[in-house]
């Protein structure tokens, strides 16, 4: 039973969603604290000292700020990726072979091609 779950494990797709929720978890980290230094920018340029303060109307905006800016940062790291994936698969990939259009003739061409010779070799 310990042998089927180690090959289970170690299979290469469970493999590879391990790794990412490993990576996924470690970048979620970065994108929160790189979110932080972002909204500490935000807040001193409106004359705040904490993101906390901002708001509209006794509404905090700092919760919507905070998910707007980690859905951009999300967003384009993925773009950045699933691009990189596509120019590498797009190189990767051997172009499908052009269909060599046989060099046929219809019957009929054929056949008065045919006539013709035969009516100049007559004459």
């Amino acid at each position: 039973m310990f042998k089927e779950f180690r090959d289970f494990i170690l299979k290469g797709n469970m493999l590879d969603l391990a790794i990412g929720v490993i990576i996924g978890a470690a970048f979620g980290k970065v994108v929160t604290e790189f979110t932080g230094v972002i909204l500490a920018i935000i807040a001193k340029a409106t004359g705040n000292t904490e993101v906390k303060g901002i708001g509209i109307g006794g509404i905090a905006l700092d919760p919507l700020l905070n998910s707007l800016i980690s859905l951009v940062i999300v967003g384009f790291a993925l773009f950045i990726v699933v691009k990189a994936y596509n120019t590498a698969k797009r190189l990767t990939e051997k172009p499908a072979p052009k269909e060599e259009v046989a060099a046929t003739v219809p019957a009929d061409v054929q056949l008065l091609s045919e006539i013709r010779d035969l009516l100049k070799n007559k004459g």
